[in-house]
Formats: C-alpha cells, structure tokens, sequence
C-alpha cells in the first residue's frame, strides 16, 4: 500500500515522520495547502504553476514541479493530487487542476470561466483535506482571490445538523498574498449563500415561518445601528387586506409572517430603496391540488426565494454596502384542511383584483401578489423578486438546472419573454379579474406566472427570478454538493452592489 508514495517522495525529505505511514501523516497533519497549476497549452511545455504555486516550489527547489511530473499525467480541470511530507509547515499538499490559463469572459454564456474553474479547483482541494482531516487549510488565491474563498466556503459546506457524525470543520485561510479584503469579500459571499442553503435545506417541522423570522432576526443582530426588522402578525397582514396571502397561508396550523427588512447602508442618501421580495412557503404540499408524494420532502425548499432575499441582505450588510434596501417576504406553508382554498375560490388581492384560485398549488404567485403590492409603498427604485415558482422552468430552459429564469451575473440567468400572449391567459377569468394558472395551464407556465406577477406591478423596473429550476444541485454545479443550492444568493448581492456605483 505505501510503495506509490515512496516511489512518488524518493529522495524528499520528510520531516518528523519516521517510520513514514499514512496513518501518522494523518495524526499530525495540523495545516494543509491547496495550490493551483494550469494546463499545458502544449505537450512539451512545462507545468505551469500560479504565481503561489511557483513562490512554493521554489521554497523547494522545484520538487514539487518535479513530483508533480512523474506522479502522473498532467493536471486537468477540476481534478488534484495530493502530496505528502514536502514542507515541515503543510504535512499535506494538495495540487488542483485550474483549465487553461484565463480562459477569461466567455460572451456567449455572459459568464468568466476563470472565476468559476477557480471555485471549482478550490473546493476540490479543500474536501480532500477535509477528508484527512486537516484543520487548518491555507488556499492559493489562484489570481482572483474572491472567487477561491467562494470556492474553499461553499465547497466545504454540508448540512448534517441532525446528524450524529458531523462533518469534519475545516477552516480556511489566503496563502501567498496580501489581497485580503478580496478573500474576505467572498467568503462574506460564501457565508451568504450557505445560510440560504441550510434554511432550505432544513426540515419544515424546524424551520416554520415564526423560526425562519427569528433566525433572519438574530443574523442581522450585529447589524442593528443600520438595521430594521418588522415580524408583521396574522392581524397586520389582515389591515393590510393581503386576501391572496391569507387565503394560502389558512389551510395550515402555522400562522403566517410577513417578514419586512430595512438596510439603510446609505442613509444620507435621497435615491430610492431596492425591494428585494422573496417566495416564503416553507411547505409546499400543494394544497387541495395536492402534489405527487414522490419527492414532495423537497418541497421544505420552497422558501427559497425568501432565504436568498434575506440572505442577500445579511451578505450586503456584512459588506457594509453603502446601499439602500428593503426585503419583503411572505412567510406561510400551503397545507390541506378544511379551511384550505378550494380550486374555483375567488379571493381579493391587497390592490382590489379579484383571483380565480382553479390550481391551489399555484400558491407562490398568490403570497406574492400582496407582497409586490405593498412593496410600491416604498418608491422603489427597482423591484427584483425570486421564487421557486414554476417546475416548468426546469423544462423551459435549455440549461435545466444550470441557470433561473430572468423575466425582464455570477450566477447564470435567461432572459424570458413576457409577451401580451402571457397576460392574456391570465386575465382570462370566468370568475373574477385573473385566473391563478394560464388559459393554457401546460404550455409557457413560467411565462403566464410572471404575466401574472405583472399585474400587481406598476413600478418601472421590475425583475421576475424563476428559481425553480436551480433550486437543488445534483452535480450541475462542482463547487457545491448535493442538495439545496442558495442559488441566486451572490447575484442579488452583486446586484446590490452594482447599484452602490450608480448616480
């Protein structure tokens, strides 16, 4: 079993590891190193290392680029190597595989490559630490050190919270350069989306609307001099004439919250807020129009656009973006009972129209109703809102789950049409002013649910994010393991923050 690595380490010296076994390198392994190198433009070119990575094997004489040449073929993206006993400070090395040396902006996908093979490699080398059990990881910043401190937080995060055996905690930290307010910037980012991903990923039985509030709450404590928080009750909801919110949320034993954020990042200034609203079902059976069992447990995920708002915005206050913000989100689950819609109620949005609820599972686009209504108090300067609204955007996009739909950039989104086509399926009622689901329910569902949205919208800029299709991760994403993604977590931040430079 030990031939390879001796065969792989002759003539290395090993420090403090006699006799040399696998076992005692994994005791005393007390700190590790992930380094990156660039694949061969040509077969006879040398390895390429980053700038860290170089700075490292000349510390050794050039052993590592020695070792990294006969222990295999070379490097390919996204793939590592691990190497033991180099260096008295890292027991263990691990070498990732970057791609082609900044592949840079790819048009086409309105995408960096660079940015996301970086997070990709980074997470890759941080999980084989991990595996050995390595406290402490140091990362090569790869040239973009945001993006490797995204890639090292998201890829070592899992959710085991009910778990007996807990994954082993890794903590990470830059290597070989000064440029720390990047890495601290994406870890910031990282943090983000990993509290949207253990919200959704969390049983509804935990996280009801009451303890989704609290924990938003308690995230935004160390904020307070520039935050505000409003858990608005049952009986604020109902002054506000929310019927569309109310009618999903009385078929459930858990009362319902409308969770309302203030971020004043910039509070001298006169510009408008942004209003970020966010779909918050914490469960989602459907309703009378009850779901197919098969899969249903996903459906605690359902609050998803409500935990990347509000997630967003623990990020942005954490940056300290000098940005105004205001976060909306409906809170409530969709459940059977007595009390429940019935498919053909009609019930009464916060801005007078009147609802035909012929599919009670089409829930999402009713507590949003209200919420956009009441998000034009505000003046706001644009209105964004995410939501798992539609499964049909799964199938709409060519990407499935690799990008949301945009109905109007670290994460990828796809423009949407929002045709005349759309709206009138929904305004098409035989009841009452719209109809929940369009004229032609198995045809352009994402479409209809956003002309649908678009009827409670009068504020010029308004942007519908259909997360639907990138609520879960499988593999479509390396970086991140399997189950609840967070997904558009880091782009509503970066959206924040784009218009932190706007006049």
């Amino acid at each position: 079993m030990l031939l390879p690595f001796r065969r792989v380490l002759a003539g290395v010296k090993i420090h403090s590891c006699r006799p040399f076994s696998v076992s005692r390198i994994k005791s005393n392994c007390k700190k590790g190193l992930v380094l990156g190198v660039y694949e061969k433009e040509k077969e006879d070119d040398s390895v390429c290392f980053t700038e860290a990575a170089s700075s490292f094997d000349g510390s050794l004489s050039g052993k590592l680029r020695e070792l990294l040449s006969i222990s295999g073929p070379p490097l390919k993206k996204g793939k590592s190597r691990i190497f033991y006993g180099l260096h008295e400070d890292f027991p263990s090395v691990v070498v990732v595989g970057l791609g082609k040396n900044s592949p840079g902006f790819c048009s086409k996908e309105n995408w960096y490559n660079c940015k996301e093979n970086i997070r990709a490699a980074v997470s890759v080398g941080c999980r084989a630490l991990q595996d050995l059990e390595v406290p402490l990881v140091e990362v090569d910043p790869c040239g973009d050190p945001q993006a490797a401190a995204e890639g090292a937080v998201l890829g070592l995060f899992e959710y085991d919270e009910f778990k007996k055996k807990k994954t082993f905690a890794v903590k990470t930290q830059l290597h070989g350069s000064s440029d720390t307010t990047a890495w601290e910037r994406g870890v910031l980012y990282g943090e983000g989306q990993n509290l949207a991903r253990r919200l959704m990923e969390a049983p509804a039985n935990h996280v009801t609307p009451a303890f989704f509030a609290d924990t938003i709450e308690q995230k935004l404590a160390p904020f307070s001099d520039k935050v505000i928080i409003h858990k608005r009750p049952k009986s604020w909801i109902e002054e506000q004439q929310m019927g569309a919110f109310l009618s999903v949320s009385k078929g459930s034993e858990e009362p319902p919250v409308f969770l309302e954020i203030h971020y004043n990042g910039n509070a001298e200034s006169s510009q408008p807020p942004l209003v970020l609203v966010g779909k918050g079902i914490t469960f989602d059976s459907g309703g009378i129009s009850l779901k197919p069992s098969s899969g249903m447990e996903a459906m605690r995920a359902d609050m998803g656009g409500a935990a990347t708002v509000c997630s967003s915005i623990v990020t942005a206050a954490a940056l300290k973006l000098p940005v105004n913000i205001i976060g909306l989100a409906p809170l409530c689950e969709n459940m059977p009972s007595g009390k429940a819609n019935k498919p053909g109620d009609v019930v009464k949005a916060k801005n007078g129209k009147t609802i035909q609820v012929d599919n009670t599972d089409a829930e999402g686009r009713l507590i949003l109703a209200d919420a956009l209504c009441y998000a034009h108090t505000f003046n706001p300067k644009a209105i964004v809102n995410a939501a798992t609204l539609t499964g049909a955007m799964d199938v709409a996009l060519a990407y499935g789950s690799c990008s949301c739909g945009l109905i109007v950039h670290i994460n990828l989104v796809w423009r949407m049409p929002l045709f005349q086509h759309y709206t009138k399926q929904v305004t098409d009622s035989q009841l009452a002013d719209l109809n929940n689901i369009g004229k032609y329910s198995r045809s352009g569902g994402p479409c209809t649910a956003a002309a649908f949205l678009g009827e409670f919208v009068t504020a010029p800029h308004w942007a519908h994010l259909d997360m639907a299709g990138v609520m879960s991760n499988k593999d479509e994403i390396p970086y991140l393991r399997k189950g609840m993604s967070g997904r558009p977590t880091r782009t509503l931040v970066e959206f924040a923050a784009g218009l932190c430079t706007e006049p």
